[in-house]
């Protein structure tokens, strides 16, 4: 048998809350404004396609957590111009040869 008695556990007081890794809290820190990137959008020739990439300008002058909103809407709006593009109906099918049963005397 052993005279060995376990330590008896103390509560500590709770550490103070880590910052996210990369994320200065240095009082005073101001976070940069946001800025364009600077990224050509060419046109697509598809009028809603060409919108929707218009839209993502608008993230350039909003903070990193408004871009999700815009970001959700553009990609509602090209799926839905992709849609459309696979339920509009293709060119009419040509006629069909006639057979040698529409011969009738």
């Amino acid at each position: 048998m052993s005279d060995a008695v376990p330590e008896p556990v103390t509560e500590t007081e709770p550490e103070p809350e880590q910052a996210e890794p990369g994320v200065r809290t240095d009082p005073g820190y101001e976070p940069a404004a946001p800025a364009p990137l600077g990224v050509p959008r060419e046109p697509t020739g598809n009028a809603e396609v060409d919108a929707g990439l218009a839209r993502l300008a608008d993230a350039d002058h909003l903070a990193t957590d408004g871009h999700v909103e815009v970001y959700e809407d553009v990609h509602r709006g090209l799926r839905d111009a992709l849609t459309a593009l696979d339920t509009r109906p293709g060119p009419p099918a040509p006629p069909s040869p006639p057979s040698p049963y529409d011969r009738r005397s």
